[in-house]
């Protein structure tokens, strides 16, 4: 699934879907996300507003990737971005 601002209410309906296939109540799930009951419900109606970590922290509790794509270069590892023997040939 691509993310855009204007997707996020399928993300929505698909988080939600996900942990009814995986026959988590919310308040199972916010429990192994470690947040409240209130936010899942949140987040399954309106994504758009939490912030990316608590966003992240739901998909992680589901067993899901978010994978981001298009960067213009890519980085090797863990290493600074300033790092001259990390950039790619001229």
């Amino acid at each position: 699934m691509q993310l855009h601002t204007k997707t996020l209410h399928s993300l929505a309906q698909r988080l939600k879907h996900e942990r009814q296939l995986q026959n988590l109540s919310r308040e199972q799930l916010a429990a192994v996300c470690n947040v409240s009951s209130s936010f899942i419900r949140d987040v399954e109606s309106d994504p758009g507003r939490c912030s990316a970590e608590r966003l992240l922290q739901l998909v992680e509790g589901l067993g899901l990737k978010v994978t981001i794509s298009g960067w213009q270069n890519d980085i090797q590892g863990d290493m600074p971005h300033n790092d001259p023997s990390q950039r790619p040939p001229a």
